[in-house]
């Protein structure tokens, strides 16, 4: 279970978006961690993760790690790209076990609509996607109640190809997001 204060707390923050208040509402209430899309779930990260990449300030202060992304170590952080936006406006990227980074979502709503495909994202170095083997996909237990919550909360329906909605965030965000990473290491 994850107390919002706490998580707020972690992040140094005294507000996060309500779309995520509410995703933590979701997983706390009515689902469970990895029980609504598969490999994924909200969590209280420390940033030791992002440390792994660099411990630069800039890095560090920049980014707000959030979440699972698969069952191998990846994760997902919310990128402040200085455009001085609020936080629910701003880019998701994903963070991979094995090296990639990737912008996968413009804002955190889109985030969430990545999230009804039930399947953990594949991040390599040179791209980050989503894919379902429909012979051996076993749909998560309640990603049924997911979906409910995302149409009635946000009108949204389960998305059939994920990897568009990762191409219009790269489209976006790639080119000034590699730049800015550029800075910290070597892509």
């Amino acid at each position: 279970m994850i107390e919002i204060t706490e998580f707020k707390q972690n992040l140094n923050l005294q507000e996060i978006p309500v779309e995520l208040e509410k995703l933590i509402y979701f997983q706390n209430t009515i689902s469970s961690y990895e029980n609504y899309s598969q490999g994924f779930g909200v969590l209280i990260d420390d940033k030791s993760g992002l440390k792994s990449w660099s411990e630069d300030e800039g890095f560090l202060n920049s980014l707000l790690p959030f979440a699972q992304a698969n069952g191998s170590g990846s994760f997902y952080a919310i990128w402040n790209n200085g455009a001085e936006q609020p936080l629910n406006k701003m880019p998701v990227a994903v963070f991979g076990d094995e090296g990639g980074v990737h912008i996968v979502a413009e804002n955190i709503l889109q985030f969430l609509h990545l999230l009804t495909f039930d399947n953990e994202i594949s991040v390599g170095f040179d791209e980050a996607y989503f894919y379902k083997e429909e012979d051996d996909y076993e749909e998560s237990e309640g990603l049924s109640e997911y979906l409910a919550w995302m149409k009635g909360d946000y009108g949204l329906s389960q998305i059939e190809e994920p990897d568009l909605l990762i191409k219009a965030a790269q489209d976006k965000h790639k080119e000034h997001f590699d730049e800015w990473l550029g800075q910290y290491f070597e892509l």
